[in-house]
């Protein structure tokens, strides 16, 4: 008996095993089966997709190295969401430098996209080259009106060849704190702002932070700053084109006095100061004026030791009217030359969106957009620089329409005499005669 219930017991298992070892084998016959067709339907759905876009990146030209963190951290974040395709690079060269390095740029077939666009002349030397691409049809231009349009169009009205961004609003920052030590109030009149500038020294202060080094901002933040209130804006700067107004007339060479005087209130050894220097000497509290425009808000409230303060340009007499500089400062054209048209007429086109027009306003403080989107301000001295709109008579920089296209360049001109006025090596007759007998040379109103 046993040797029978052993004999079945091998029996049994041996039908076990022979079933478990067969299970897999229609598995395996099944598998395929059920795998192909589900293989056979999904390829086609996968041969009918369109491949990844391709990651393109477009850089862009400028002048505003004082804002590559907010463009890095802010505006090209915001655009890149929206467009993960297209990568943006930021490339700023020094203020001073901007022209001739983008010029030897362009010539050599090397410049970035995007070009971003001084007003006027530069500008429209750029595209009468060959090197602007026309943006007249671009998306979103209709947000422009004529005026905001006017820095960036060619004179017969026909082609707009940069997006227009941002206008700027001369005038001065001071040191709120140290006018409060000496018990100087927000200066007014020439007279005032000179009797502070006393004051200021006779306390051993550097009364005004401002270098010659760089020239450019002798002419842009000093002479255009102070000038339109003797030249009476628009009026002086149009009779300058016109031809019935000359820089030898009495109000430019009162804005080179005004400036010689300045010099002995600057800062020890200023000839040698840059830009940086003096912005950095400002928000270390090592000075208590600093003629400016409202595009240094940003850097100072974030670098400021002490309370800021603004006031606009001083009048000659108590009464007199005011007028500031509210400059249509800056833009963005498409290099004709570059490698991806198509993005970057993409960015462009965000760009003149209000989306872009309220990031760029608050993001950068003191630029105020030329859009006709409707932008709250959020920060108050941006708000206080605008409230002057409401006051003073606006203007633009003089040199900018038409006295700049030819040689000797008006622009750069002004930069050199107004920085030899300041370092006491021209007189301001000298400087009105200089410039009034390089103009001469080519300009015929």
């Amino acid at each position: 008996m046993k040797k029978l219930f052993a004999l079945l017991s091998v029996l049994v298992m041996a039908s076990m095993l022979l079933t478990a070892c067969g299970t897999p084998a229609p598995a395996a016959t099944e598998a395929p089966a059920a795998e192909v067709p589900a293989a056979a339907t999904e390829a086609p759905a996968a041969a009918t997709e369109a491949p990844a876009a391709e990651q393109v990146t477009i850089t862009i030209e400028s002048w505003r190295n004082d804002d590559l963190s907010i463009w890095e951290d802010q505006i090209i974040p915001a655009f890149e969401a929206q467009n993960p395709n297209i990568k943006v690079v930021f490339a700023p060269s020094a203020p001073a430098e901007y022209n001739g390095v983008l010029n030897t740029k362009l010539e050599g077939g090397t410049a970035g996209d995007l070009i971003t666009c001084r007003p006027f002349d530069a500008s429209l030397s750029l595209f009468d080259k060959g090197y602007l691409a026309s943006l007249t049809d671009l998306p979103g231009m209709e947000n422009f009106g004529d005026v905001a349009k006017s820095a960036w169009i060619t004179d017969d009205g026909k082609d707009v060849f940069c997006v227009p961004m941002a206008s700027v609003i001369h005038g001065f920052f001071y040191n709120k704190d140290m006018f409060d030590k000496y018990g100087i109030a927000e200066p007014t009149t020439r007279d005032e702002f000179f009797a502070a500038l006393k004051t200021l020294k006779d306390g051993g202060e550097t009364a005004i932070v401002m270098g010659t080094a760089d020239q450019w901002e002798s002419a842009t933040m000093g002479f255009q700053n102070i000038g339109p209130v003797y030249w009476k804006g628009e009026e002086g700067r149009k009779a300058l084109i016109a031809g019935t107004g000359k820089y030898t007339d009495a109000a430019y060479v009162q804005t080179w006095t005004d400036l010689k005087e300045w010099a002995p209130y600057l800062p020890e050894g200023y000839q040698a100061v840059k830009y940086p220097d003096s912005q950095s000497l400002f928000t270390l509290g090592k000075g208590a004026i600093y003629p400016t425009g409202s595009w240094e808000i940003s850097q100072f409230e974030k670098d400021a030791t002490f309370n800021i303060g603004i006031f606009p340009p001083y009048v000659e007499n108590a009464g007199d009217g005011c007028y500031i500089s509210d400059h249509t400062d800056i833009a963005i054209g498409l290099n004709a030359g570059s490698a991806h048209p198509e993005e970057a007429k993409t960015f462009l086109t965000w760009v003149a969106s209000d989306e872009f027009a309220k990031l760029y306003a608050n993001a950068l403080p003191g630029f105020f957009p030329l859009s006709n989107a409707q932008v709250t301000l959020d920060d108050p001295i941006a708000n206080e620089f605008l409230s002057w709109r409401q006051t003073c008579e606006s203007t633009i920089r003089d040199s900018y329409q038409i006295l700049s296209r030819g040689e000797p360049n008006l622009e750069n001109e002004l930069w050199r005499v107004s920085a030899a006025v300041m370092n006491e090596s021209l007189t301001p007759e000298q400087a009105a005669q200089e410039i009034q007998d390089g103009l001469d040379k080519w300009y015929k109103p």
